[in-house]
């Protein structure tokens, strides 16, 4: 779910959640340094990733965007909702943190929590994609939106949801972190198809009504809901590259291991 962009000044919530986003990018730099000073191996690009989806979401939580009410909203559901958590997942938060902390309570924790069953479901890709798009349809197609657009806890509270939702659903697509049950790539695809159309018709339902209970301009409605065509056309395009690009690598490993298991059995015996 999503809320429009906060009407004056940015509220004290929506506050705390710009500073939860800055916050984070800090513990990153200092943990991917510390790997870097102990001279592991840690991509200087996930860093930027990281601290761009970061600064994302702090930006959309205490600045609003250009251009009419429902336009500026629109904008924030793709950069909070969809770009942002393609940047953080991409850079790997779980498995840096887990290369970080060392053997002990706090590292047996975290495994634990990734492991448990509860997140293997919520990160089940149908499951997420239910969580993410439902929402969005529930924003929309009711007269949620209109309920908590002028409230700015409610407002907060849309944009928390919409980045925790967002993350899941990418999270559970990508799979880039370890997870209990890393589920197939035709799973993956097959949900990421079916939240791509979702999305889409959801869209073209905005572009033909507006949201019920607001009293946006039918021209600011349209746009908004192009920008959420397109945009979201975009970001899940990136998206099926990731998976690509993830299938590419695992059919690598895979080859390599028939190659050397080849090696292994047709090499001659030099025992004596």
């Amino acid at each position: 779910m999503h809320a429009h962009a906060a009407p004056a000044d940015p509220d004290l919530f929506a506050h705390a959640l710009a500073l939860a986003g800055m916050a984070a990018a800090i513990v990153y730099w200092w943990a991917a340094g510390r790997l870097l000073r102990r001279g592991d191996a840690w991509p200087r690009w996930r860093t930027i990733s990281f601290t761009a989806g970061s600064a994302g979401v702090a930006w959309i939580a205490v600045s609003p965007l250009p251009g009419a009410t429902f336009t500026a909203h629109m904008m924030e559901h793709l950069i909070l909702g969809m770009a942002a958590p393609l940047l953080l997942i991409l850079a790997r938060p779980f498995t840096l943190t887990l290369r970080v902390l060392p053997p002990g309570t706090a590292r047996r924790s975290l495994l634990t929590l990734m492991h448990s069953r509860p997140t293997a479901w919520m990160v089940f890709p149908p499951v997420a994609a239910l969580l993410d798009l439902g929402g969005l349809w529930l924003l929309y197609r009711t007269e949620l939106l209109a309920a908590v657009q002028h409230h700015p806890l409610g407002h907060t509270v849309t944009h928390a949801h919409v980045l925790v939702a967002g993350l899941l659903f990418t999270f559970s697509v990508c799979q880039l972190d370890p997870v209990r049950h890393r589920r197939s790539l035709l799973l993956r695809g097959a949900t990421l198809l079916a939240a791509g159309a979702a999305h889409a018709v959801l869209a073209k339902t905005l572009y033909a009504t507006s949201p019920p209970g607001t009293s946006f301009t039918t021209a600011d409605v349209q746009t908004g809901a192009q920008i959420m065509y397109y945009g979201g056309d975009m970001v899940e395009a990136a998206l099926a590259v990731v998976l690509a690009a993830s299938w590419y690598q695992a059919a690598g490993r895979r080859d390599r291991r028939l190659h050397t298991n080849h090696l292994q059995t047709t090499s001659p015996d030099t025992s004596p």
